[in-house]
């Protein structure tokens, strides 16, 4: 089953940390990542631009455009993580093992109930099936 890590932060102290303090986080999360890919168990990861910069699309036909998301919360969705786990007890571990890597984020472990692996990227290779 395909589960969906959402990991959170405060975006203040994210966006505070030092070129040399992101670069040595995310060299330890993909010590994570490299691991999950060679285990055949990551599919697409994303690391989420600044909400300063998202606008949320909401309302009858349309729709009307407001500037940021308006979650009410300390934290925001900086990233996620599509994994492939026999069970919420292997998702959590891979989580745990995230977390390793990132101490100060939450991370919220979802079902994914639907997974349609898309289009590539553009200028992005398309995924082998071996890979989905």
């Amino acid at each position: 089953m395909h589960y969906a890590i959402l990991a959170y932060h405060e975006e203040d102290i994210v966006q505070s940390w030092s070129p040399d303090e992101d670069e040595a986080l995310m060299t330890d999360l993909l010590k994570v990542n490299d691991r999950l890919v060679a285990e055949g168990k990551l599919g697409p990861a994303a690391r989420l631009g600044a909400t300063a910069d998202a606008v949320t699309l909401r309302g009858p036909g349309k729709g009307v455009v407001l500037d940021g998301p308006f979650a009410e919360t300390k934290e925001q969705l900086l990233g996620l993580y599509v994994v492939d786990a026999q069970s919420r007890d292997e998702a959590v571990a891979i989580a745990r093992d995230l977390r390793w890597a990132n101490p100060t984020a939450v991370y919220e472990i979802r079902p994914i109930l639907l997974y349609i692996p898309g289009a590539p990227l553009a200028g992005a290779e398309a995924p082998s099936a071996e890979t989905v």
